[in-house]
């Protein structure tokens, strides 16, 4: 596995049900994403995107087949760690169409949540909180609740959090669906930044055409399988 690999996944297998009620989802996928990379996996609704996405964050197990994250191989027909919890906090960030902000902590709590759920340090996880905020251009709104920011701006507040244990990967379950175009935009795009700056594999469950020129590949499931479309430099906006 290349020392660039972000996400190596092969034979991967997820069925649900048995005997006649056995429903095939993914058959044998297997594929293969770099450190700084922006994919975006499309498919048609009911066809697994969001089963794929959770299989590797480790939250869904797969039915059979191998998942690395990093150098680390975490699936093998069964989970390697006894602990899929820490893997999804040490490595994985995750962000969804909602944004689900805890409603009653304003924008810097909300950040600081999980960092000191695993025992960094408030002053630790306020200063990170912070570094983040600026870099994402809403420093300004750190003692606001989720209710005074716009739809955008919770959404970055959202990627904000799920960068703030400094994940390697990045999985996105249509992160623009509720935004208009401008502030689709301007999401992928700091996706895009963040990929690149902080050398962090993303990949984004998306029907938004709008942000596929952004992306570096796009990943379709096709006929239970996984078949990849590169886009050429050139051709992002």
């Amino acid at each position: 596995m290349s020392k660039h690999s972000a996400i190596k996944v092969q034979n991967l297998v997820k069925n649900f049900g048995k005997d006649d009620n056995l429903v095939r989802v993914i058959e044998n996928a297997s594929f293969e994403i770099q450190k700084g990379e922006v994919v975006a996996l499309i498919a048609p609704s009911g066809a697994g995107k969001t089963t794929l996405l959770m299989m590797i964050g480790c939250v869904i197990e797969p039915t059979s087949g191998e998942i690395w994250l990093g150098e680390n191989k975490v699936y093998h027909d069964k989970w390697l760690a006894k602990d899929t919890r820490r893997i999804r906090r040490e490595k994985i960030g995750f962000i969804f169409q909602a944004h689900y902000l805890v409603p009653f902590l304003n924008v810097l709590e909300n950040i600081t949540l999980l960092p000191q759920a695993n025992n960094v340090s408030e002053k630790e996880a306020k200063e990170k909180a912070m570094e983040l905020l600026e870099y994402l251009e809403i420093a300004d709104k750190a003692n606001n609740m989720s209710s005074q920011l716009s739809g955008g701006q919770n959404q970055r507040v959202a990627i904000a959090r799920a960068l703030a244990n400094n994940p390697e990967i990045i999985l996105a379950d249509e992160p623009t669906a509720a935004l208009d175009g401008e502030r689709a935009v301007s999401v992928i795009k700091m996706l895009k930044k963040i990929a690149r700056e902080q050398n962090v594999a993303i990949i984004t469950v998306t029907h938004d055409e709008r942000i596929l020129p952004y992306c570096d590949k796009i990943m379709k499931i096709q006929n239970r399988g996984i078949v990849f479309h590169e886009l050429k430099e050139e051709n992002i906006l």
